[in-house]
């Protein structure tokens, strides 16, 4: 990797500790390259530019840079207000929506300059998972749209691929947008969306500002494990869970969180754009204090929604105790490979043990913020609470919870005084938990029991023995009982979890039909043909598949059959001149290598007269008074000699009317 495309890497890091570690793994001992990178970092946190300089890239072709966002802007319908975040390469505005309702809302925007390919990507990637859920817990995406390109080219210039005769404008030639294949950035507008703006702090500073005690912490905490829940039901891995991602607001008095920041989540069941997210080997993705130790190891391992388990039992375990795990910067001293190391290998203190370590103001303060003091404190963790916060953060994640779902349960069962899952379940533990929740029961079962025992004790010999096989043979037949009704339950749970599963596919197909059906009318806006094809195209139902298409789908692909937009001709080479009469009517091409020159008509839409075949280098302009044509080619003859020439055409007759030799 060369200076350039680590800069573009680090630039993604979501923290300044991500971006140092990844920076040493990637730079390693070249020393020349890791001051190189350090430069292009420093100028851009410093200026802000478009990234765009001499050690950069080449400045495009434009009059002057655009102007970056600021308050009072528009954008589409909405009015920016005040921003109210930023990361590497996004913006978030809180806005104005006008119309069709008025509202207060936020804006996430790429940054001027950060659009190259793989920003863009990852951003419509986020926007498309936002998109597919609907759930009280994860911020809502209302709206979509692009920027218009404020800067066409101040002048005519040499046409490049994907670009149009005079505007400047991106033609939908091979789909990779203006610029062509080797293009870091896109020049047609950044992508932006609108979503429910989140009035909160941090998870971690609510519950200590309020004073939560631990029972009402765990559950704030239920209500994010079933937001995450309906993220992998949707298909969806976070990948960076962690108190800033999760905001609490109050709605009418009551606690409420909201997962945020999918901008680095992936797809486990499809792809969330048709742009290519390349993660690279060995990139490091997440905040190294919350990211599990299969993100940590950065090798070939697929990671799956256990990952986010793992994420979930370090928040877990900041909120029980006010720490993570592992304090983030000592991680950070030892450099990339130490920091994976801890990760991976090192076990954690359990959170009573943990807590029990803190001294002084930091052990006081932990029990002030949870209203109880640390010995109290240390006895509510012990237990139930130690064995789910370390089944979470088992480094083999298949000995973790398998869902989301699942952790909530045992913090319920918990909470209820029942008997959890994260631990061994053995006789003793069980009684003592049903001994807590029934003991006035107990009370009089034991009362009973003994009672029992007395009476049996002067039953005869024999009476007790046919007792004992007649219980076991009442036992025997109960469990025969209980496994056949377990066996019916398990196969009725698992034709309604099929049917949910059904349901929720299609529901997903919908709402990706809704976002795709408006990116499609803003291709078509900004006269996008081809990108707007392509939307329309994914929505069409193969065999069994139920047609979701309506009458705007229809209303749209009759929009690309227009006559105010459409296709005169594809060529598979570079353009090299093309001329247009001054009627219109008119079209002469001529492209690179020896494809000849064409002349197009347009009303017509065919092709009506083709010269200098086999010929190279072919230029050719059309008169804007008279029907005349004239072009110059290159010809190598059978000797090899090449002969260069200047003809000139009428176009009325058909017929050449004079040549010269160059």
């Amino acid at each position: 990797m060369n200076e350039r495309e680590i800069f573009f890497e680090a630039l993604e890091m979501p923290t300044p500790e991500a971006r140092a570690a990844y920076l040493q793994g990637a730079c390693g001992r070249d020393v020349t390259l890791r001051r190189k990178v350090d430069e292009l970092l420093k100028e851009h946190f410093s200026n802000d530019s478009l990234l765009a300089g001499p050690a950069l890239e080449e400045r495009t072709a434009v009059a002057e840079s655009p102007e970056k966002e600021a308050p009072a802007q528009m954008l589409g319908r909405y009015k920016l207000l005040e921003k109210i975040g930023e990361g590497g390469f996004g913006e978030v505005w809180m806005a104005e929506q006008r119309e069709p309702v008025k509202r207060r809302v936020a804006l996430k925007i790429i940054k001027l300059g950060m659009d190259s390919r793989q920003i863009v990507a990852r951003f419509e990637a986020e926007r498309q998972a936002l998109a597919m859920m609907d759930h009280p817990n994860i911020a809502k995406i209302f709206d979509a749209g692009t920027t218009e390109n404020p800067h066409p080219p101040a002048r005519p210039e040499p046409l490049r691929r994907g670009e149009g005769p005079a505007s400047g404008h991106p033609l939908p030639s091979d789909g990779t947008g203006a610029g062509g294949e080797g293009s870091p950035h896109v020049s047609a507008g950044r992508p932006y969306f609108v979503m429910e703006l989140v009035r909160g702090i941090k998870i971690t500073e609510y519950c200590d500002q309020n004073q939560l005690p631990t029972r009402e912490r765990l559950r704030l905490f239920i209500l994010v494990c079933q937001a995450i829940q309906h993220a992998h039901q949707k298909g969806i891995i976070h990948r960076d869970i962690k108190p800033s991602n999760i905001l609490v607001t109050l709605h009418d008095g009551v606690p409420v969180p909201k997962v945020i920041d999918f901008g680095i989540a992936k797809a486990t069941q499809q792809e969330l754009t048709d742009k290519t997210v390349f993660t690279q080997f060995q990139q490091f993705i997440g905040t190294p204090a919350y990211i599990s130790p299969e993100q940590a190891e950065m090798s070939g391992l697929d990671i799956d929604t256990r990952a986010d388990i793992y994420s979930l039992g370090v928040l877990l375990y900041e909120l029980l105790v006010g720490q993570t795990p592992f304090d983030a910067k000592e991680m950070m001293q030892g450099g990339l490979d130490a920091l994976r190391q801890i990760i991976r290998e090192k076990e954690p203190l359990r959170p009573s043990t943990k807590l029990n370590t803190l001294a002084g103001d930091a052990r006081t303060t932990a029990g002030k913020r949870r209203q109880t003091d640390v010995g109290k404190l240390v006895h509510q963790l012990q237990g139930d609470l130690d064995w789910i916060v370390m089944k979470c953060l088992e480094k083999d994640r298949t000995r973790r919870y398998e869902t989301a779902n699942g952790l909530a349960s045992d913090i319920q069962r918990h909470l209820n005084n029942e008997a959890v899952l994260a631990c061994p379940p053995s006789a003793a533990y069980r009684f003592q938990k049903a001994f807590r929740r029934n003991k006035l029961v107990f009370a009089a079962g034991t009362a009973v029991v003994v009672a029992l025992v007395v009476g049996l004790g002067l039953a005869a010999a024999g009476l007790r023995q046919a007792m004992r096989e007649r219980n076991s043979a009442l036992a025997a037949r109960a469990g025969e009982e209980v496994q056949r009704r377990e066996a019916q339950r398990a196969q009725t749970n698992e034709v309604q979890l099929r049917r949910e599963a059904e349901v929720l596919a299609l529901d997903a197909r919908r709402r990706a039909y809704a976002s795709d059906m408006n990116i499609s009318k803003q291709a078509l806006d900004d006269n996008n043909l081809g990108r707007a094809l392509d939307m329309l195209n994914q929505h069409r139902p193969t065999p069994g598949q139920t047609d979701l298409r309506g009458w705007e789908w229809r209303y749209l692909w009759g929009q690309t059959r227009s006559d105010a937009l459409f296709t005169l001709c594809q060529v598979t080479n570079e353009i090299r001149s093309l001329s247009v009469s001054s009627d219109g009517n008119l079209v002469a091409v001529s492209v690179e290598g020896r494809g000849g020159l064409s002349l197009w008509s347009v009303p017509d839409r065919r092709e009506v007269l083709r010269l200098a075949q086999n010929e190279q280098k072919v230029c050719a302009a059309i008169s804007p008074t008279e029907p005349l044509l004239a072009f110059t080619g290159i010809h190598f003859e059978n000797s090899g000699k090449q002969r260069s020439s200047l003809r000139l055409w009428n176009l009325a007759t058909r017929q050449l009317i004079a040549e010269k030799a160059l």
